[in-house]
């Protein structure tokens, strides 16, 4: 395959990837809040992080030593998605009656195979350009930047079409629809890619540790790398706290007089979508700073940016503060972007090539898994108490909150980390 259509096909991968993800993910909890499940939604987000605990390092294992990456991409998509559709005709029949527990049943079951793909869709990609001869921390965020595209595409999709009855898709069963759908392609169009081989075995005895992809594990015996997964969690737990969140903050306002007309409280997910609309442009940013800067700086400036995430949210309103809801969505693309690819690309780099799908499955398990499940289950006890249990809701504090802990984080990590020596095999 030449390598532009490598490129070419590898575009196309990560915009259905991040297409079926942005058709519910930063709308769901409007849907839920509507529907009368506004405190359970801390767990239906912190339940990517649960399944992430496991999910993705196991299906990393299975990708490294059975089956090839992109026929294991197939598979999950598959699942996730046949799940996440039947998530969407639940919801349609169900209507005003829709129950918590065989919603989230099928909800289970969709992100627990379909979070495993975020890592494995990166090592599908890191493979091909590797094969194409290409330097994947220049060639890969160009590419991955059509991820956020393919978000972004779903999130407007959803805001502005309006299902049979007039609803818009980010407040109704039709997301999950789109989304389940999504998946289905793409789960055809992973056959297509190329092969990722696995590790052939070895003609001599192996160790448990080495014959399952454990061996990913013993990277914390190294300090960088036990401080980097440490505070990937750490860190992991702010990056569903606004895709929870938001759509719900931001269309409250709807209920309120002054602000009940205004653009950004009838269309939550378009304002939110600027966040993705910042994240595409600041992935292009990540090969200038990761060869400059070090991962520990750059690591450093997604830390801050979320304190300036979260606090902006706490300081602005859809009327004449829209401008700070604005300054959030910008700040956004650095805090993902810094966090989520350069310390993807950091992992690819400094991980031998026999264990890097299982190292990115670990990263994930700190990032999305440990880290997303602890700080979504604490986010929701703080919203619940600050918003959805109190008399008078007060978002903005449940906002600083966050913004606090998003601060000390950043300032620990300054202290505790230093960058390793890069390391390829």
């Amino acid at each position: 395959m030449k390598n532009n259509a490598i490129g070419i096909r590898l575009i196309i991968m990560n915009f259905l990837e991040f297409a079926v993800w942005g058709a519910y993910l930063t709308s769901m909890g409007g849907f839920l809040a509507k529907n009368g499940l506004g405190p359970q939604i801390w767990l239906f987000f912190a339940t990517q992080g649960f399944v992430s605990i496991f999910m993705p390092a196991l299906v990393g294992i299975v990708a490294d030593k059975w089956v090839p990456a992109q026929r294991v991409l197939s598979l999950c998509h598959l699942a996730a998605g046949l799940s996440m559709l039947g998530c969407g005709l639940y919801a349609y029949t169900a209507g005003a009656a829709l129950q918590f527990a065989p919603f989230y049943a099928m909800y289970l079951i969709s992100v627990a195979f379909f979070m495993p793909t975020i890592a494995i869709s990166n090592a599908v990609a890191y493979n091909a350009l590797e094969l194409a001869g290409k330097d994947t921390v220049k060639a890969f965020p160009p590419i991955r930047v059509f991820g956020t595209i393919g978000f972004i595409c779903m999130m407007l999709f959803v805001n502005f079409v309006k299902d049979p009855s007039g609803t818009a898709y980010q407040h109704s069963y039709m997301q999950f629809v789109c989304s389940g759908a999504l998946s289905l392609v793409l789960a055809v169009y992973s056959l297509s890619l190329p092969n990722c081989p696995v590790k052939p075995r070895a003609s001599k005895t192996q160790s448990f540790m080495e014959a399952t992809g454990l061996s990913a594990f013993t990277l914390f015996k190294q300090r960088s790398f036990a401080v980097f997964f440490i505070f990937s969690m750490l860190l992991g737990a702010s990056l569903q706290v606004t895709n929870s969140y938001a759509n719900g903050f931001i269309s409250s306002f709807a209920d309120i007089p002054e602000f009940a007309n205004t653009w950004g409280a009838r269309n939550a997910n378009a304002l939110i979508s600027l966040s993705q609309m910042s994240e595409t442009l600041c992935i292009l940013l990540i090969p200038f700073f990761m060869k400059r800067m070090g991962i520990k700086h750059v690591m450093l400036i997604a830390m801050f940016a979320w304190v300036l995430r979260f606090g902006f949210f706490g300081l602005g309103n859809p009327g004449g503060g829209v401008w700070l809801f604005v300054l959030s969505c910008i700040v956004y693309g650095v805090a993902f972007d810094f966090f989520n690819i350069s310390g993807s690309l950091y992992v690819n780099e400094n991980t031998d090539k026999g264990i890097r799908s299982s190292a990115q499955g670990l990263f994930m398990l700190m990032t999305n898994g440990l880290g997303a499940s602890i700080g979504t289950w604490a986010a929701g006890m703080v919203v619940n108490h600050y918003v959805y249990e109190s008399a008078t809701p007060d978002w903005a504090t449940a906002w600083y909150i966050f913004a606090g802990y998003a601060f000390v984080v950043g300032v620990l990590f300054w202290i505790l980390f230093k960058n390793p020596e890069k390391k390829n095999a």
